[in-house]
């Protein structure tokens, strides 16, 4: 409702593995820090290349789970131990302690990069590139049609 009173777009709710548009319909799809609640990763990249047009990009963006055993101690540390008790004391609500930790068990489960590039080209999308900050904030990018190699 925020969307649609803030922007002059039309605002439509679906989920990742069964969009709501006609195939063709966009040159770039994009999904931010989400990609962790979806149910079927193949399905979902499968309708992201069935509603995009030939040519057209990918851009994900996600949480990754940490790959060194000492990042992986650190970042539990920071999101289980330190957030919850910075949260006791400045958030109002007594569920934000809580909200924290089950944020880092969502990081810990995530899906590795290897397997959401795998699940990109097995999807058809070509130039499959995944870039990672601080080793946590990783972004996934592709293009739909085209004949370039996987990297």
């Amino acid at each position: 409702n925020q969307a649609r009173q803030a922007l002059p777009i039309e605002a439509v709710q679906g989920a990742a593995e069964a969009l709501p548009f006609e195939d063709g319909s966009f040159d770039f799809l994009s999904m931010g820090y989400a990609l962790r609640h979806v149910s079927d990763l193949r399905q979902a990249f499968s309708e992201y290349a069935r509603v995009l047009r030939p040519g057209g990009r990918v851009c994900v963006l996600e949480i990754a789970r940490p790959e060194g055993r000492m990042g992986r101690i650190a970042m539990e540390a920071y999101f289980r131990g330190i957030l919850p008790i910075i949260s006791r004391f400045a958030g109002r609500r007594g569920q934000t302690q809580e909200l924290w930790r089950y944020y880092w068990d969502t990081i810990d489960q995530c899906v590795p990069g290897e397997v959401i590039c795998e699940a990109l080209r097995d999807a058809g999308f070509s130039d499959v590139k995944r870039y990672t900050e601080l080793g946590l904030f990783a972004e996934y990018t592709g293009t739909l049609g085209e004949d370039d190699s996987a990297t």
